[in-house]
């Protein structure tokens, strides 16, 4: 974090110090909880072929029970960054990642498709009840200058995440394999709750609580804003910002770039996997240890693309999306017909790379609702992402049927077509009432 020349956001020198001293306490505690965080979200994804012949049903039926989860965190995320806000951001937190550990723990035990489909959509709700909070307090850290930075290093430990994830699994399968699908359940929740000590010691949610007052926006026109928005939100209530957010064209456009997002971030992690093992006929270790190279292109995005928007783009977030939008096209027509395990292995990293355009738009989310709102924009645009996850995942088993593996992937490509043409749209929309 780099002060202003003339002022400390409204600090003197020893109080900026703390104050940087403890923003960075909360963004690293919330970024490592994270990381650990997936372990009771991707596991599924990873043993999704052992689940279905273990329980006698298919990858296209497990590929629903799948999207249960996404459909509960989509709905989640619409009312949770309100929850958050108002029984507590850190206590609402605490409480998603120990009740989700325990759900994963339970489903280790299940026989019954649809009762873990019932379990996988309450630990969807329970996931979904900290990410957009997290970022919402990130906001009350992070002046917007500063903000894109901030937002795709906390973004980039969810990529990080989903490589731990993989690791993870492959560790406890190695550790009980007489457990099998039920092994990627148990220990890798272990390390969610572990992070929990960290995260009740470090994170606060607001410079008031280690006795600063709130940083001061460089840009007086942003500060003017949110200090109209908190007194707004005061008067009118618990739904006023939802009524506020759905009726901003650019909030809208940004509702289906982020369906988009998470159709191309989930489609690829749900399916590819499972293409290994199935179409290229790899064992789960070695399917596994193929797709890793996905996960850890997102995560080089959701850090990277941020950051080029504050240092090269000047804090325009469009210019980044069209670019992404079209290599991501042309790298998920091609990958369906690329014959070797190692060229497929480099493409899933450039299509990781290019596809993860959600830390782009986390940023856009903070830009849009200042600390006012920002929790509550995080949440509905978190929502359209895990709307085009819960679709994703509900549909793709049955393209893949159907139609073929190379369906699969070409509709991921066109639906990135339809994220450049949206993105063009909103380069040249301005928010009215925010």
């Amino acid at each position: 974090m780099t002060p202003s020349k003339n002022k400390h956001y409204g600090y003197t020198p020893a109080e900026y110090s703390r104050f940087k001293e403890f923003a960075w306490k909360m963004l690293l505690s919330f970024g490592l909880t994270y990381m650990f965080f997936y372990n009771g979200r991707q596991n599924i994804n990873l043993v999704m072929t052992q689940m279905a012949e273990g329980l006698g049903s298919t990858t296209a039926a497990m590929g629903v029970v799948s999207s249960a989860l996404f459909w509960c965190y989509a709905f989640g995320q619409l009312i949770n960054g309100r929850l958050g806000a108002y029984f507590g951001y850190k206590k609402f937190m605490m409480a998603g990642v120990a009740a989700s550990a325990l759900i994963n723990v339970i489903i280790s035990f299940q026989h019954s498709v649809p009762v873990i489909a019932v379990l996988w959509g309450l630990n969807g709700f329970c996931q979904s009840m900290v990410w957009s909070n997290g970022v919402g307090v990130l906001n009350k850290w992070w002046p917007k200058k500063e903000r894109g930075f901030a937002s795709g290093l906390a973004t980039a430990f969810s990529g990080v995440a989903q490589v731990v994830t993989y690791l993870t699994i492959l560790l406890c399968m190695q550790l009980n394999p007489e457990w099998g699908w039920r092994s990627a359940f148990r220990y890798p929740m272990a390390p969610m709750v572990l992070m929990l000590v960290a995260f009740a010691v470090f994170f606060k949610t607001k410079p008031e609580d280690v006795g600063l007052k709130p940083f001061e926006e460089e840009d007086k026109a942003a500060a003017a804003r949110d200090a109209a928005l908190e007194a707004e939100m005061a008067k009118k209530g618990y739904l006023y910002p939802y009524k506020v957010l759905f009726s901003e064209p650019k909030v809208i456009v940004f509702c289906l770039i982020s369906a988009i997002a998470g159709v191309g971030r989930y489609g690829l992690l749900t399916w590819v996997p499972t293409y290994f093992t199935e179409s290229m006929g790899l064992s789960i270790k070695q399917g596994i240890f193929s797709s890793i190279l996905l996960p850890f292109g997102q995560a080089c995005a959701m850090f990277v693309f941020p950051l080029i928007t504050d240092k090269v783009f000047k804090g325009k977030r469009e210019p980044m999306l069209a670019l992404a939008s079209i290599v991501t096209f042309f790298g998920m027509v091609t990958f369906p017909f690329i014959g070797t395990q190692s060229l497929a292995s480099v493409m899933l990293f450039v299509v990781g790379v290019s596809g993860m355009v959600t830390g782009v738009v986390w940023a856009v989310a903070g830009d849009m609702g200042g600390r006012a709102f920002s929790s509550t924009v995080v949440g509905v645009l978190d929502w359209a992402v895990y709307m085009g996850a819960a679709l994703q995942a509900s549909v793709f088993g049955f393209v893949k049927d159907t139609f073929g593996w190379p369906a699969v992937f070409i509709t991921i490509g066109v639906l990135y077509v339809l994220m450049l043409v949206l993105t063009l749209c909103a380069r040249k929309m301005k928010m009215r009432k925010l």
